[in-house]
């Protein structure tokens, strides 16, 4: 479920008042606009594709599969129904066509229940998909934020994550796990709405240097 529009509030008003750096992200970026996955199986299915590939390649990918299942959509149905060779055909690896196939499986057969899943904790929420082949800690944790909308999750190895910490709160190198949860200690309990504005950091940042260029 998402965050009201009171939750929101709630959180940006704690970041503010307890990171003096979040601070003035959030007013160089401006109000938080997550918007979530209600489509968890598609989710899951991006997430594979997107793992160490370029973001215009694994869109590339995902367009291909989509016209591969249409009319039916991704869902674990359509892709069940495919071989690895037919999941091939639209630029997966042999490997993720596996993860794919292993997915649809799993939440076939009830044995990761992708329709309760929210009731769930947050761990119990990684454990039950850490089941699936292709999915570790870090694309769970994608999923909780982005398709189940947690406010309290902080992807620590998430490299976006790293890289805005080290930019904005002065290391001279990526900061370990340790240096970024002792950061993210003041996040709490809005880790996620935290990590969304150090994705967004490095998006203005980029920006700037683009107009700056022009």
């Amino acid at each position: 479920m998402s965050a009201t529009k009171t939750e929101r509030a709630k959180a940006l008003r704690y970041l503010r008042a307890n990171d003096r750096v979040l601070r003035e992200v959030i007013d160089a970026v401006g109000p938080f606009a997550m918007k979530v996955e209600r489509k968890r199986f598609a989710m899951l299915v991006r997430s594979i594709i997107s793992q160490q590939i370029s973001t215009g390649a694994a869109r590339a990918i995902r367009l291909r599969l989509e016209t591969l299942v249409a009319p039916n959509g991704i869902t674990e149905a359509s892709i069940g129904s495919l071989s690895t060779d037919e999941l091939r055909t639209v630029g997966l690896s042999g490997q993720k066509a596996r993860y794919l196939t292993d997915l649809s499986l799993k939440i076939s057969s009830g044995e990761v229940k992708l329709n309760r899943i929210g009731r769930l904790s947050n761990e119990n929420v990684i454990r039950e998909l850490t089941q699936v082949k292709g999915i570790g800690r870090w694309t769970a944790q994608m999923f909780l934020i982005f398709s189940l909308g947690r406010l309290d999750v902080f992807p620590h190895d998430d490299l976006g994550v790293r890289s805005a910490i080290r930019d904005l709160y002065g290391f001279d190198e990526l900061p370990c796990k340790d240096e970024c949860f002792e950061i993210a200690e003041a996040w709490s309990p809005y880790e996620s709405v935290a990590s969304w504005y150090c994705w967004r950091s490095i998006d203005l940042r980029r920006q700037t240097n683009v107009d700056s260029a022009s």
